[in-house]
């Protein structure tokens, strides 16, 4: 009676040509998705067991797990001074990173210090080397070797690992 009426007939096992293709090829897709998402993943992630090394051969992956993760400190208010020659003042703002969570507090304390000898430095830079990029990223360096100087000579905990300029302003 149901074929009588017209209704529909069902396939069983009976596939329409490029069915099998189309599911082959979604088949493929997926895998191929899948299979680089975890190549990316095992090689973008290092590895859990792999250990970088810094240029002298030692572990760094040891050390950075004993200090913990990396933190960052605004020496605030900006440093202002005035150079010699035209442009004439300077105004900088820096933050530092560093991963032993004693030595945020120890800056913090010995602030006086280290922003004098900060602006110290900063003070005897030359004003036309200041619009060349490189000298930028030299006064850069300076900076973080003077904070480390001056934490060394006041026994801090550990050293600073990073200085940044969060803002650079010459008048």
């Amino acid at each position: 009676m149901a074929n009588e009426n017209g209704a529909e007939e069902l396939d069983l096992g009976e596939e329409k040509p490029g069915k099998s293709k189309l599911i082959i090829i979604i088949a493929a897709v997926a895998l191929l998705l899948v299979g680089g998402g975890l190549a990316a993943y095992f090689l973008l992630s290092g590895g859990d067991d792999e250990q970088a090394a810094d240029e002298s051969g030692e572990l760094v992956a040891e050390e950075a797990a004993a200090q913990g993760p990396a933190q960052y400190l605004d020496l605030d208010p900006p440093f202002v001074v005035t150079l010699p020659g035209k442009p004439s003042l300077l105004q900088v703002g820096v933050s530092v990173r560093f991963s032993n969570e004693a030595l945020g507090e120890f800056v913090t304390h010995n602030d006086p210090m280290i922003r004098h000898n900060l602006l110290n430095l900063l003070s005897a830079v030359d004003a036309k080397a200041l619009k060349d990029r490189s000298e930028k990223e030299a006064l850069q360096k300076k900076m973080l070797n003077e904070l480390n100087r001056v934490l060394k000579e006041l026994n801090a905990p550990a050293q600073i690992d990073a200085l940044y300029f969060t803002s650079f302003v010459t008048q």
